[in-house]
């Protein structure tokens, strides 16, 4: 079968290294792909919103399944448009994907149908959403209802700090109208967590549970970006809360889309906090996570393949398990300077090819460029290290170690990843 995944981050190297390596893969193709990714791919620097040019290379190079990486395409409806034409694709419809794009819509999907998250109010109107703030007791979050690359959510401490928010969000439209409407919801202490599962529409097929490292900064301070690195499994989950993840929030979620006539198919991610030993759910993506995919794919052991099929098909549960390595994964990205505003680009990164030949550490990248034999960089996220070891603190010692063995001009990394396992 011929393959073609879309996107060109972290994420999307992770799937495309994982389907390499499966016997039931012909060709593999990715659009627009990166440098890392042209290495086990065919990459091809077309226009990921041009979903006609798509369709078009896809019926050229008899691809059997296509699979979307980012959020963007999803919510813009190329599911919807690949399925028209009878051609397989990973990926919820965009209205499946609505539960990433739109966190009102999402929010109100969970209170209706039960699932438990925080408390909240929606507005459209600045000044009603001022006079509402101006009333509430800190601390509490503000969020844009709309995609800002996991960047439009703000916990707020104070009067002036949510004021500021809001002006930014729905009057200067930092984000476009992302920002025009908002959500504010109750701010929940505790424990994030990222739970990632398989769905058909019908059943769901969980992966190993994760934790994202958002802020730029050690200790988790300074500015949310996309996540500086990530690791697997955690710590802070007996088996009793994984299941009522799965039975109270994941399958009521897929279920309550379904009532509307929703056929999610994909991968449904829940962004919980854990919180006085109950989970809530902070917001849904519609598709894998970034970093989370690189520590959970290098973890994996089964074919992918038949996964991604079986979804598509709506035939999950005859995949009766998933094989996962024994051990920890842990992945610490390196980012360029100037990250997450401007980050500089073009710069040249050594010391790959001192990791090329380990089976316990993959490199995965993320804003890279290939030029001649060279790597450069040509993102914010350059780079996803990521290490297999028998525990926390192995993994994590063989990612830093691997890490130092890097080196481009302005390169900036999390001294901290995994860190939250050893103190449980």
């Amino acid at each position: 079968m011929n393959v073609l995944v879309i996107g060109s981050g972290g994420r999307e190297h992770a799937i495309c290294w994982k389907l390499s390596g499966s016997h039931d893969v012909d060709r593999l193709y990715c659009i627009p792909g990166n440098g890392g990714i042209s290495d086990v791919a065919e990459c091809h620097d077309l226009n990921v919103a041009d979903t006609a040019g798509l369709i078009d290379f896809t019926e050229k190079m008899k691809v059997g399944l296509v699979v979307v990486g980012p959020e963007i395409p999803l919510a813009a409806g190329i599911v919807d448009a690949f399925e028209k034409k009878g051609i397989p694709i990973f990926g919820p419809v965009a209205r499946g994907a609505a539960i990433e794009a739109s966190k009102i819509f999402s929010k109100e999907l969970m209170k209706a149908s039960g699932v438990p998250t925080a408390p909240f109010q929606v507005f459209d109107d600045h000044a009603k959403a001022l006079r509402y703030i101006l009333e509430k007791q800190a601390p509490f979050v503000i969020k844009a209802d709309g995609l800002c690359a996991g960047k439009g959510a703000y916990v707020i401490n104070d009067v002036a700090e949510g004021e500021s928010v809001l002006k930014e969000l729905m009057i200067n439209g930092i984000y476009g109208d992302a920002g025009k409407k908002v959500v504010i919801e109750d701010f929940l202490p505790g424990i994030e967590a990222s739970y990632l599962a398989f769905a058909d529409g019908m059943t769901i097929l969980p992966m190993p549970v994760s934790q994202d490292h958002k802020p730029l900064l050690d200790n988790d301070l300074g500015p949310n970006t996309g996540g500086m690195g990530a690791y697997t499994p955690i710590p802070f989950l007996d088996e009793a809360m994984e299941e009522e993840i799965r039975r109270d929030i994941m399958l009521k979620t897929i279920a309550a889309m379904r009532e509307k006539d929703i056929p999610y198919k994909g991968v449904l991610y829940g962004g919980l906090m854990l919180s006085g030993g109950k989970p809530y759910v902070i917001e849904f993506n519609a598709r894998f996570g970034d970093p989370e995919t690189q520590p959970i794919i290098f973890k994996m052991e089964s074919d992918l393949l038949p996964v991604l099929m079986a979804c598509v098909e709506g035939k999950l549960a005859d995949i009766k398990e998933i094989k996962w390595k024994e051990g920890v994964s842990v992945c610490v990205v390196i980012a360029s300077r100037g990250y997450p505003e401007k980050p500089e680009r073009g710069k040249v990164i050594h010391g790959l090819d001192r990791l090329a030949a380990r089976d316990d550490v993959m490199v995965f990248h993320a804003g890279t460029k290939k030029v001649g034999t060279e790597y450069h960089t040509a993102g914010g996220r350059v780079l996803g290290v990521t290490a297999m070891g028998r525990n926390y603190e192995e993994a994590i010692r063989k990612a830093y170690d691997a890490v130092s063995l890097i080196e481009f001009d302005g390169m900036y990394y999390r001294k901290d990843i995994g860190k939250k396992a050893l103190i449980v």
